[in-house]
């Protein structure tokens, strides 16, 4: 994996959290704001449409020089020549899945440590850990929270995703609890400008030093993490676009984005 983008922002497209726009549309984007690692959920899709789709949106991240994911179905991202698949409990499992998906990465979903050590061993490149928070993007989501990400972070070697009810206030604790990376679903796939959500925190990693936000990360920081954004995908407008939940996912994709911007900066000497 190391030939790949940084895994710092994980952007996960699920057309049933992104209030109705078009999937295509919000990769392009979260590509054109610097997102260069996308999943593409769809839990509803016929094999044949998500494959459709599947190709329009791995055609445009890998232009794009990103990493393409396909949630669940390793036979679709073998089809359309995905960069990798993403496993959850109840799908093949990864030990099964590794030998038929050389080359791919291989991301698998946990909820403790024993499925962690048990996806790695079996070769995960990768693993996604949660829900760490209440979500209402996924309806059936299994609460482990922070305690459970410290309780693995000692135990694995490769990266862990912290996913569940991401916002602002709650980085900085998901962070120093162990997590290399945050996935965010509605957080941008809801925002007013989904694009300006993403932007601000795509162009560097995660600091390893997981930092506490200081006190000026007020708005003047997210003011200056964002002007460069503001020309990016105003175009893209959905039927929530201007709901209270909108507003909200907006102002907490912007504000993670701005924050992990932030985290990135070098430490003073």
């Amino acid at each position: 994996m190391s030939a790949r983008p940084p895994l710092d922002l994980y952007v996960i497209l699920d057309p049933g959290a992104s209030g109705g726009r078009d999937p295509v549309a919000l990769a392009d984007a979260v590509l054109a704001a610097g997102a260069r690692w996308l999943q593409l959920r769809d839990k509803e899709a016929t094999t044949r449409a998500l494959a459709a789709l599947a190709r329009q949106v791995g055609a445009r991240v890998r232009a794009a020089g990103g990493v393409f994911i396909v949630n669940d179905r390793l036979d679709v991202a073998l089809a359309v020549g995905a960069d990798g698949v993403h496993l959850g409990q109840d799908d093949l499992p990864a030990a099964d899945a590794r030998p038929l998906a050389r080359g791919l990465v291989l991301g698998v979903s946990t909820h403790g440590l024993d499925q962690a050590r048990r996806a790695q061993a079996d070769g995960a490149d990768y693993l996604a850990l949660g829900s760490i928070f209440a979500t209402g993007s996924k309806p059936s989501f299994e609460l482990v929270g922070l305690e459970t990400l410290r309780l693995v972070r000692p135990h694995v070697t490769v990266p862990l995703v912290a996913i569940g009810g991401i916002t602002l206030e709650r980085v900085p604790a998901v962070l120093a609890a162990g997590a290399d990376a945050v996935a965010v679903i509605s957080a941008i796939g809801l925002a007013r400008d989904p694009g300006e959500a993403t932007a601000a925190g795509s162009a560097g990693r995660v600091s390893r030093a997981r930092r506490p936000v200081s006190k000026s990360m007020n708005r003047r920081t997210l003011r200056s993490c964002s002007s460069a954004t503001l020309s990016v995908a105003s175009s893209i407008v959905s039927p929530a676009a201007n709901s209270p939940r909108s507003r909200r996912s907006s102002m907490n994709g912007l504000m993670i984005s701005a924050w992990l911007t932030v985290s990135r900066a070098p430490r003073p000497r």
